[in-house]
């Protein structure tokens, strides 16, 4: 039996509601899956537009290395070989995405 100083939480009176609303914060029900749809989409979109496009060329642009036609194929407007773009790869880079701090994170 609870005494008469028991926490409001244990008390009957508390519905079922306002516990889950206790537990789920502030967010909405789905903003934290609407917060990784916004960032995996944002991700989806700066690999895009990295992409190559337009005419690609036979040759490496960095070594002069032919580049192999099936290489060509797979990606159209590609103008480097494998290795020189596995070494522009390992650069590091700056994205620009910051979701955590940017001001429209925090109004979804």
């Amino acid at each position: 039996m609870l005494g008469p100083c028991a926490p409001d939480y244990l008390t009957p009176k508390v519905k079922i509601e306002e516990l889950v609303a206790m537990a789920n914060g502030w967010a909405p029900d789905s903003a934290v899956q609407d917060q990784i749809d916004a960032t995996i989409m944002d991700a989806v979109f700066a690999a895009r537009s990295r992409l190559p496009s337009g005419e690609g060329s036979t040759d490496c642009e960095v070594c002069g290395d032919e580049i192999p036609a099936k290489r060509r194929t797979a990606i159209p407007g590609v103008r480097t070989c494998v290795a020189c773009q596995s070494e522009r790869d390992k650069r590091p880079t700056f994205t620009g995405i910051n979701r955590r701090g940017s001001k429209d994170s925090q109004l979804r």
